[in-house]
């Protein structure tokens, strides 16, 4: 394999298996190849159009294997074969993820009480505030912040900076968090304190602005 070749192989597509979703293999009874298939149509989103093609060639895998490892993920209630419309209004038959997102909210819940992290509802309210359910990603993202030491208020005041930002985003979320760490924000109260303190910074020099010192040059 020429140089050029090798760049190709090494910087094509990859599967993202977050550690924690591999630590929880064995307790879901997965076996590898169930994994690496479930962890594959993961990246692809809640609903994948069904294409066992695809999945062939991507995973170098027969078509045969491919049928016998979906329906050993759906009887271990992991993904549904369900038939929708797709975009265009034909209908199709497509994977749906949503079981496999459910329990992997339960199993991170379970992980937080484990590790003496509270059980948060912060996942319930970003993905309320968000308007859709939250990604494996995204869900370890907020884990992260829990067994951080993030306390939940000061978790939902980041929330509510992003919104009325207009950003529906965790990494800016998380920015916000790790700024306000560096500052030493650690409550709700010292957000609180710190945008008064803003606001009174702004309103002075909004007075400044308007200040009409023409007038006062001429009164002199």
């Amino acid at each position: 394999m020429n140089q050029e070749n090798l760049q190709k192989h090494l910087c094509g597509r990859s599967i993202q298996i977050p550690f924690s979703m591999y630590s929880f293999r064995e307790s879901w009874k997965l076996d590898y190849p169930e994994f690496i298939l479930l962890m594959y149509l993961k990246d692809k989103g809640k609903y994948v159009p069904f294409n066992p093609r695809e999945i062939e060639e991507d995973l170098s895998i027969s078509s045969k294997e491919v049928m016998k490892y979906i329906g050993d993920l759906e009887n271990k209630h992991f993904l549904r074969m369900e038939t929708k419309k797709n975009e265009k209004g034909i209908l199709e038959d497509f994977l749906s993820l949503e079981d496999f997102y459910r329990r992997y909210m339960e199993k991170v819940r379970e992980d937080l009480e484990e590790n003496h992290v509270s059980n948060s509802t912060i996942f319930d309210m970003i993905e309320q505030e968000f308007g859709r359910t939250l990604s494996p990603i995204e869900m370890e993202i907020i884990k992260a912040w829990l067994e951080d030491g993030f306390k939940e208020e000061l978790i939902e005041a980041a929330i509510k900076e992003a919104t009325f930002n207009g950003v529906s985003n965790l990494r800016y979320i998380d920015k916000i968090l790790y700024e306000w760490n560096k500052k030493g924000i650690h409550t709700k109260k010292e957000v609180e304190k710190r945008n008064q303190y803003r606001k009174k910074e702004e309103d002075q020099s909004i007075e400044m602005f308007e200040y009409n010192w023409f007038e006062d040059e001429i009164d002199e």
